[in-house]
């Protein structure tokens, strides 16, 4: 059974490093992948009934969206380089999405970019390639 590599992928510049490393790496050691893209959602809100349903579609919506414009290319390109690849898209909060996707897929290592981001935004909430760097389930390459 070969290694399963989780990139994260969200179409920033970090994200299309990640996505890069991710699959050289891959190609390297015969591993097959897992495109993530996480949709950020915020569970801290109070919504009518109404608006749960009208924001369930347009979750569903949205997820289409990501995966014909987004995640299906990405795909593509990867499996013309000859590597097997899985797409999964999800909403929530982006770090502990992917650990989720990572132990239910029994990935072998996580990709993801580094924005860079220093600001005090950062220093209160922290940022997703930190917060995988400490909760991660399995090891993770952080790419600058």
């Amino acid at each position: 059974m070969s290694d399963l590599f989780l990139i994260a992928v969200d179409g920033s510049d970090a994200g299309k490093r990640a996505l890069a490393f991710g699959a050289a790496r891959a190609q390297a050691g015969g591993a097959r992948v897992l495109l993530a893209h996480v949709l950020e959602w915020s569970p801290y809100s109070f919504l009518t009934r109404e608006e749960l349903a009208e924001r369930h579609m347009r979750r569903e919506q949205e997820m289409a969206r990501a995966d014909a414009a987004f995640l299906a290319p990405r795909k593509a390109e990867l499996a013309a380089l000859g590597l097997s690849v899985e797409t999964v898209i999800r909403y929530g909060h982006v770090a502990d999405a992917l650990c989720d996707i990572a132990k239910e897929h029994a990935a072998t290592q996580v990709f993801v970019g580094r924005t860079g981001q220093a600001g005090v935004t950062a220093r209160l909430f922290g940022s997703v390639a930190g917060t995988l760097s400490q909760i991660a389930p399995v090891p993770c390459t952080i790419v600058p």
